[in-house]
């Protein structure tokens, strides 16, 4: 499973990215966790509105800081 946080790097990206990582810890999954900085990689992929997360290529939320627990409820459904 791959998971991207898509964004500027911004507080809010910085904390999405802090989310994911705690809930790929608590469900005890492997996945890989990566960063996405670059403005026309996230445009491409229609994103206007950051932070975005993706799961396996699949864009699940743009333009809000979700929760662990909403990650992680993601994760199970992916």
């Amino acid at each position: 499973m791959k998971i991207e946080v898509l964004g500027t790097g911004c507080p809010k990206c910085k904390k999405t990215y802090e989310n994911a990582e705690k809930a790929i810890k608590e469900l005890g999954i492997e996945a890989e966790l990566v960063k996405v900085y670059d403005s026309i990689e996230i445009a491409k992929r229609g994103i206007f509105e950051t932070p975005a997360l993706a799961i396996d290529s699949e864009v699940k939320i743009t333009g809000r800081t979700p929760s662990k627990e909403e990650i992680k409820e993601l994760l199970k459904k992916s």
